[in-house]
């Protein structure tokens, strides 16, 4: 099987056939993140409460599972696009048991720190217990997620970007016609309650895990996991790593910041901490979408890169640019002209719901300029340059945001901390498009 398709077909044409599924998948994993949330919003607003606390913790699996994948997935690309099959055999193949090892210490490590992790927010015993009733069961799946998300990039890598559309859509499916099922006790099942809203997120995923193992065995692709490179290779760690590491803490970024902001916002009242986990819920819609591109280009800018096509990894970059502003348009409309009903998918509490609207007509003028940040931190993970995009995350998740808020919420109040958002996204715009400038050929 070649893949010389992705230096020789029209760049728009290219991007889209790639990007389309990731887009679909990530939509749908996006909405199935919301209806999670729906259902448990109407056990009580306490419930709600709690998966918002547990959602960085949650966030943070998904950084390293993900993060990691990213690696093995721009390796294996570069390998293909420069001829070298038996080199991307072995990436994938440490890849593979290197994700066994951290699904185990996530799964651990998770569980363990939990209960202090959410004393740290709050001290409603209410939302304490059912956080930890959420999330010692959520986080058992975590070497299925791994193993989930290895599959996924190594399809990608190969250009199966459908496989991966199919084999989330059936996890999330499955998510969404459990939730009720399991959270209210429909039919013989019993109420858990949001117990219910764990066991339905893991049976999706290990749904998903199961679809990527059929199609691996019965659809051939051009990488091969072989026993005989299942072995420690230092310098290929290395390398997986050295991609995997950067792109780890791009992702676990937003779990520092949602949890500083937490923080924050914890002083003024715990609605406001309710409407910042709202708004991450809606804006994972968003990005999600934004995000399917870019995992859709990554392979190409990777093989690309490889194969020493420097001028079309330039025109797939302003391609996706373009792309990603429309779905920004798109988002930002959303929250100016129907802020109240985002907010009323997950509350009815009328306080919390002006104070929702208020926030998300403030922070969606930085949608539309975050483009730049997104897909410059995407595209150079593809070219393999993972410091250079973690620099493009620190800017946007830390070194600004957090100061911002803190000091913007003693001179404004909580609106200060809404203000934060599109000030850190018009200063981390300009440094991106400069050091993306700085950093390719």
């Amino acid at each position: 099987m070649e893949q010389t398709y992705m230096k020789e077909k029209p760049v728009l044409q290219l991007v889209i056939s790639m990007s389309l599924p990731m887009i679909i998948s990530m939509a749908v994993s996006s909405l199935y993140n919301i209806i999670d949330s729906l259902f448990v919003a109407r056990i009580n607003e306490q419930a709600m409460t709690a998966l918002s606390l547990v959602f960085p913790v949650q966030n943070l699996v998904n950084a390293v599972t993900i993060g990691f994948g990213i690696g093995i997935n721009a390796v294996i690309a570069f390998y293909l696009g420069a001829g070298d099959n038996q080199k991307a055999d072995k990436a994938a193949s440490l890849g593979l048991l290197l994700s066994i090892l951290h699904g185990v210490l996530l799964t651990i490590g998770c569980i363990i720190v939990m209960p202090a992790f959410l004393k740290a927010f709050t001290s409603d015993m209410e939302i304490i217990t059912l956080g930890l009733k959420y999330s010692n069961i959520v986080f058992c799946f975590s070497t299925v997620i791994a193993l989930g998300l290895f599959f996924e990039k190594v399809f990608q890598a190969v250009g199966k970007m459908t496989v991966s559309m199919i084999s989330m859509m059936i996890g999330c499916i499955a998510n969404i016609i459990l939730d009720p099922i399991l959270i209210f006790g429909l039919g013989p099942a019993p109420e858990l309650g949001i117990k219910g809203a764990a066991v339905a997120t893991g049976a999706g995923q290990i749904l998903t895990l199961v679809s990527y193992l059929l199609f691996y065995f019965l659809s051939p692709i051009p990488v091969k996991l072989r026993k005989k490179n299942f072995r420690w290779d230092p310098k290929l760690a290395v390398k997986l790593y050295s991609i995997g590491i950067p792109a780890t803490l791009n992702l676990a970024l937003p779990s520092v910041l949602i949890s500083a902001l937490n923080g924050i916002l914890a002083a003024f009242s715990q609605s406001y901490v309710l409407v910042l986990g709202i708004y991450y819920k809606l804006q994972t819609f968003l990005y999600l979408s934004a995000n399917g591109i870019i995992q859709g280009i990554r392979p190409l800018i990777g093989y690309n890169y490889g194969a020493g096509e420097h001028g079309r990894v330039r025109r797939i970059y302003s391609t996706t640019l373009l792309l990603t502003i429309c779905i920004m348009i798109a988002g930002t409309g959303l929250c100016l002209f129907f802020p109240s009903r985002l907010m009323l998918l997950f509350t009815d509490n009328s306080s919390t719901i002006v104070i929702g609207a208020s926030a998300l007509r403030i922070i969606c003028a930085g949608f539309i300029v975050s483009s730049l940040s997104v897909v410059s931190s995407g595209a150079l993970e593809g070219l393999g340059m993972g410091m250079p995009s973690l620099l493009i995350s620190l800017c946007r998740y830390l070194i600004v945001i957090i100061p911002a808020a803190f000091v913007l919420s003693r001179l404004f109040g909580a609106a200060g901390v809404w203000h934060a958002f599109w000030i850190t996204e018009l200063i981390s715009a300009v440094f991106s498009f400069l050091l993306y400038r700085k950093k390719t050929p």
